[in-house]
């Protein structure tokens, strides 16, 4: 059985990410499930956005907790990319989503598709944020118990261990996953948008306020373990112990083919991937391969 495919924030890779053209993409490339990131609004409402501030991905300035949907709606989330968007994408205009628009977007493609929804921190809303995810599931249809939103496999996660447990409150362990990293500086700096001196501050200070995901999934408190490839080609031992106990790999952000085939050998059940298009791919040619190689080593 082939690994689930989610598109990181869409088809990332082609269009620009979280917007309605990288998730309608998504579902042409045929992936199986999409990722997206979620904050709060100043008004209450949960749109997809990875970093805590705009500027990145949009013509924009400031938090996003401090920002209206309504203001969101009017910046720009496309031209940053470079890339022109077919009509059949999205108008321009209509490119932010909020995670109801994603949920709509998903179900009409007419077929299973599985969400993972990753709550962001820091957030000035505290755990708030994923109350208000767990609030809106629910008043969709959502069933915590079996995953499912009509067609839709829902799963949670975040990088803080304190959302987890919060998640973990009302949501069985097998639809929760820990996602878990190397934080540098520089990720901390591009993630928040900060510059170097005081990226290097928030590292620090997030090193000791902020406790560490591993436990979380060496303890078993969740049934999806969420490691990035830098720490899978880093701790492979370590990967090869929680699928020996039966939990569930999701590993992001797989977009090299080397790194396709090292998670195939390890068992890797979910791939997360900016370019869903070409781990699909990759993924039925080695699975092609493998009978032929097979045979080979058993050639006299």
């Amino acid at each position: 059985m082939r690994p689930t495919v989610y598109a990181h924030r869409g088809a990332s890779a082609a269009y620009p990410e979280h917007t309605r053209a990288a998730y309608v993409q998504a579902l042409l490339d045929g992936a199986d499930g999409v990722e997206c990131d979620v904050h709060l609004t100043r008004d209450g409402h949960l749109v997809l956005h990875h970093d805590a501030r705009l500027g990145r991905t949009s013509d924009g300035r400031g938090a996003v907790s401090a920002h209206t949907l309504a203001q969101l709606r009017r910046l720009d989330w496309t031209s940053w990319k470079g890339v022109p968007l077919p009509p059949t994408h999205g108008a321009a205009d209509r490119q932010l989503l909020t995670l109801p628009e994603l949920i709509d977007l998903l179900h009409d493609a007419g077929r299973p598709v599985g969400l993972a929804i990753e709550t962001k921190h820091p957030s000035p809303y505290g755990h708030r944020l994923e109350d208000e995810v767990l609030a809106l599931l629910l008043r969709e249809g959502w069933d915590p118990g079996t995953g499912l939103l009509g067609r839709l496999r829902i799963s949670l996660m975040s990088f803080h261990p304190d959302a987890v447990r919060r998640l973990l409150e009302s949501v069985p362990a097998r639809h929760v996953c820990q996602l878990a990293g190397t934080t540098t500086r520089r990720t901390v700096g591009e993630s928040l948008r900060v510059g170097p001196a005081a990226a290097a501050v928030l590292h620090a200070g997030m090193r000791l306020v902020v406790p560490p995901a591993l436990p979380v999934i060496g303890a078993g408190l969740v049934e999806i373990a969420g490691p990035g490839i830098g720490l899978v080609r880093e701790r492979t031992d370590l990967v090869r112990r929680w699928a020996a106990r039966g939990c569930v790999l999701r590993v992001w952000t797989v977009d090299d083919r080397r790194d396709v085939e090292l998670c195939l050998a390890l068992g890797v059940q979910e791939l997360t991937t900016n370019r869903p298009a070409d781990v699909l791919r990759w993924v039925g040619a080695a699975r092609a391969a493998a009978p032929r190689e097979d045979a080979a080593s058993m050639s006299p």
